[in-house]
């Protein structure tokens, strides 16, 4: 159940920083908030406003609240494999995953089969340059880096998944980037002081905004079949492995977004950062850490939070504290037991399970917000 952790601010979060609740305060004392702003339990200090967050707005949007990965999300595919039909180890499946989902920073296909998929797409307002043109259809389709992942996993009755986070690349961040550098270029010029330079906003029914709002559901559409594309590769790559195997169902799912809802009768911007809309019915999926438990779950419409949950488990320690405080030795414990990039366990020691809250805490914050469905243990694992 939740918590009033600070003036107009909901908190289902058991295990939540100072800095995290002074931070989501700042973004709730802003005037065109409507309502409380929720704070899920995987909230921690994010740019402007906090990982974990759910913002109601009335007449303006804050672009940073959104962030610069738009449309990044989750997708799942149940298969009808299960335990029983899987070699002994996913080994071979790595070199594959490897080819057809290139990740890190910049990388791409090197053919130009996103061009049919991404005409159904339209475009940005945004007028993109030549090279981003070809950027867009060489990263349609990649992973990305950071906490960017493809796994393979069993459930509770050892029915194999697949699953995998990514957003909407190189695209997403400049197109996110200019629009936040604009609002707050339009904090300067009507001299609008704000707590944080980050929580800059852009008012409703202004070209600005109009240009925000269509850059990003377009962002979105492009995160959201990426990840489409990216999924179908997966699959049919673990089929190949296996020599058998289709899929039953799919879930794809943003946590970085923001479109309009009506709450508590007032018709609302609901900004999702790091947040899973989870709506009567909804599905949604919650990656744990490296090494721990992911979830599928159906969302309970809990009008506190505006119909939302987490988007994960959360971060403990900045990227940096990670790298300083744990080891390749102690990640490559950790994976005992799946397939993984071992050979890069020094460049992945940022994404360590200890660097991340308990996804099971998490879980347990938020039995009212969601329902658990499947329950997710990792076999294989691919970081960008």
């Amino acid at each position: 159940m939740p918590n009033q952790a600070a003036p107009n601010l909901l908190s289902w979060a058991s295990d939540v920083e100072a800095d995290a609740i002074a931070q989501a305060a700042r973004a709730a004392r802003l005037p065109f908030v409507s309502g409380h702003v929720a704070l899920m339990p995987d909230a921690h200090v994010g740019i402007g406003a906090t990982v974990g967050s759910v913002i109601p707005t009335k007449g303006a949007i804050i672009p940073a609240a959104v962030g610069v990965d738009i449309g990044c999300g989750m997708i799942a595919t149940e298969t009808t494999l299960t335990a029983a039909d899987l070699p002994d180890t996913l080994a071979a499946l790595m070199p594959l995953v490897e080819a057809r989902i290139p990740a890190g920073v910049g990388q791409g296909h090197d053919d130009d089969a996103a061009d049919e998929a991404l005409g159904d797409l339209g475009r940005p307002h945004t007028g993109l340059s030549a090279k981003q043109v070809t950027t867009v259809a060489r990263q349609f389709g990649t992973l990305g880096s950071g906490n960017h992942f493809v796994e393979v996993c069993l459930d509770e009755r050892d029915q194999v998944w697949t699953v995998l986070h990514s957003g909407s690349r190189g695209i997403g961040n400049q197109l996110a980037t200019k629009h936040i550098a604009e609002a707050k270029t339009l904090m300067r010029r009507y001299f609008i002081e704000l707590e944080d330079p980050d929580l800059a906003y852009l008012v409703q029914g202004t070209p600005e905004f109009t240009a925000y709002i269509r850059d990003m559901l377009w962002s979105q559409r492009y995160a959201m079949a990426s990840r489409a594309r990216m999924d179908q590769a997966l699959s049919t790559a673990l089929f190949g492995v296996v020599g058998k195997g289709s899929r039953l169902r799919t879930i794809n799912c943003h946590h970085n977004f923001t479109q309009q809802e009506t709450h508590h009768g007032k018709d609302l911007w609901i900004t999702r950062k790091g947040a899973i809309k989870a709506d009567t019915g909804d599905e949604g999926v919650i990656p744990g850490s490296m090494g721990t438990r992911s979830y599928i779950v159906r969302g309970l419409g809990n009008p506190s939070s505006y119909a939302s949950c987490s988007h994960g488990a959360g971060r403990r320690m900045s990227r940096g504290q990670a790298r300083r405080a744990l080891t390749a030795e102690s990640l490559t414990t950790a994976m005992e037991g799946r397939t993984w990039n071992a050979d890069r366990a020094a460049a992945l020691v940022d994404e360590h399970p200890k660097a991340y809250k308990s996804i099971d805490r998490v879980m347990r914050d938020q039995q009212d917000l969601v329902e658990v469905q499947h329950t997710l243990r990792q076999i294989f694992n691919y970081k960008g």
